[in-house]
C-alpha cells in the first residue's frame, strides 16, 4: 500500500513549486519510509538531501567487460567508456541524475560512417524552440527515404546517442535519414523530456508540437517517405516516443521504446516516481489511443524503469484487437538471454513486439561503449528496431 499521507504532501509541495522536498518525501516512500506527522513535518524536512529536481530519467547498470571481469568498469579506462558505474536508486535520485563519468572525446567515426553528413538545424513554434542534428545517407539521391526520430535520454547529445545506439551507421546500410531533436538543460535540468507533464502529453502543444515539428520540417527540406516516418527513445525518450506515437499516430507508421514508459503513464511529479517503480497507472492503458505498431526492449533487472512498463507499452499498442502471440526464445552469444514476444493481428502482420532481456538493467542494448548509457552484450536494440520499422508503412 502506497502511503497516501506522502503522496498528499508531496503533490502539495510539488504545486508549491518545493520540488526538491518532494522528490526526497517521495524517495521516502518508496523506499519504505513512514508518513511524516504534522507536528514533525519541519524538522524532518530540514534533514532531507539536496537533490535537482525534475529529472525524470535515471543511469543504466554497471556493464562489464567480459576479458577483464575483475576490473571495476568505474575503476578502468575501458570502464569510463562504457555505461555509468551506478547502482540503481543507491548512489543517485531518480530525480537528481549524477553529471556522467568523463569519457575521451567522440570522434566523427563513433558518431557517422564515412562520405555521410550529420548536420545540425533549428525548429521554432509557439511552444518553444528545439535545435535537432541530422543524419543524411551517401546514397540519397532523389527517391523517397524512410526518417527516423530519436529521441535521447537524460543528459545525452545528440551525437552521445548517435554513439551508443550506432543508427546512423545501420541507416546508411539501410538508406534512411535520422534526426536526433535535442533537449536543452533551460526545458530540464538533466535534459529529459518532460515525459510526465500533462502539458508535454497532448497533441498540438508542448514538447510533442516541437518534436512533430521537427519532423515534418525535414520531411519539407529533404525527400522523405511520408508513409514511412518513425520514432523511437530511450528511457525518457523513450516514454516521449511513446506519447508521439499515441498523439501523432497520422504521422508515425511505428514505435520503438528501449526502457520506457507507455503514455500517460503519468500526470505529474508523484506518479512518474511511482510509474517508474511500479508500472505506470490506469492512465497508462487509456482508452481512444490509436493503435501504432510497437517495438518494446526492456531489461528485466532494469532498477530505474520496472520492466511492468513494457508490457503496458504493449497492452496499449495493442489497443481493442485480440492479437494472436507467438514466442520466441534467443541468447546473445557469450551476452544476454532475451525472451521476444511477438503480436499478431488476424491479417498475419505483427502489430508489436517485446523483447524482455535477462539480466540486463537500464541500457540501450547491443550499443556500442563509444556512447553512455548502453549495454553491449546485446541483443541489437537497434538493428531489431530498424527492421520492425521498416516492415511498417502508413496504411500498409
Amino acid at each position: 500500500m502506497l502511503n497516501q499521507d506522502i503522496v498528499r504532501e508531496a503533490t502539495r509541495l510539488t504545486r508549491a513549486g518545493q520540488l526538491v522536498k518532494a522528490t526526497a518525501l517521495l524517495q521516502r516512500m518508496l523506499q519504505g519510509g513512514r508518513a511524516l506527522r504534522p507536528e514533525s513535518r519541519s524538522a524532518s524536512q530540514a534533514r532531507l538531501p539536496r537533490l535537482d529536481p525534475l529529472t525524470i530519467d535515471a543511469t543504466a547498470d554497471v556493464v562489464e567487460e567480459r576479458k577483464a571481469p575483475q576490473i571495476a568498469p568505474a575503476r578502468s579506462a575501458q570502464g569510463r567508456r562504457h555505461s555509468l558505474p551506478l547502482d540503481g536508486m543507491r548512489d543517485f535520485s531518480g530525480l537528481g541524475l549524477r553529471s556522467p563519468i568523463k569519457r575521451a572525446p567522440l570522434s566523427p567515426s563513433d558518431i557517422v560512417p564515412e562520405g555521410t553528413r550529420f548536420i545540425a538545424g533549428t525548429f521554432s513554434n509557439a511552444a518553444g524552440s528545439r535545435t535537432y542534428k541530422l543524419f543524411i545517407p551517401s546514397r540519397c539521391q532523389g527517391q523517397r527515404l524512410p526518417l527516423i526520430v530519436m529521441l535521447h535520454g537524460c543528459t545525452q547529445s545528440p551525437d552521445d546517442f548517435a554513439a551508443g545506439t550506432r543508427m546512423n551507421f545501420l541507416a546508411e546500410e539501410q538508406n534512411c535519414f535520422v534526426v536526433y531533436p535535442e533537449q536543452p538543460s533551460g526545458a530540464n535540468q538533466a535534459k529529459c523530456w518532460n515525459w510526465f507533464r500533462t502539458g508535454d502529453q497532448r497533441r498540438g502543444g508542448g514538447e510533442p508540437s516541437m518534436i512533430a515539428g521537427i519532423t515534418r520540417q525535414i520531411m519539407r527540406d529533404h525527400v522523405i517517405d511520408p508513409k514511412r516516418v518513425y520514432v523511437a527513445g530511450l528511457s525518457a525518450g523513450g516514454a516521449a516516443a511513446a506519447i508521439m506515437g499515441a498523439t501523432y499516430s497520422d504521422l508515425y507508421a511505428a514505435v520503438g521504446i528501449h526502457s520506457g514508459l507507455a503514455c500517460g503513464a503519468a500526470s505529474d511529479l508523484p506518479s512518474a516516481f511511482v510509474a517508474m517503480r511500479q508500472g505506470g497507472g490506469s492512465r497508462a492503458i487509456a482508452d481512444g489511443i490509436t493503435s501504432v505498431p510497437t517495438i518494446v526492449f526492456h531489461g528485466d533487472r532494469d532498477t530505474t524503469v520496472h520492466p511492468k512498463n513494457g508490457d503496458q507499452i504493449i497492452e496499449q499498442s495493442a489497443g481493442a484487437t485480440r492479437p494472436t502471440t507467438k514466442v520466441l526464445r534467443g541468447r546473445v552469444p557469450h551476452g544476454h538471454a532475451y525472451t521476444r514476444t511477438v503480436l499478431i493481428d488476424g491479417a498475419g502482420r505483427a502489430i508489436s513486439e517485446h523483447w524482455n532481456i535477462d539480466g540486463a538493467g537500464h541500457a540501450w542494448s547491443g550499443g556500442s561503449p563509444a556512447g553512455s548509457y548502453t549495454d553491449p552484450q546485446g541483443p541489437d536494440a537497434t538493428r531489431e528496431m530498424l527492421r520492425f520499422f521498416l516492415e511498417h508503412s502508413l496504411g500498409g
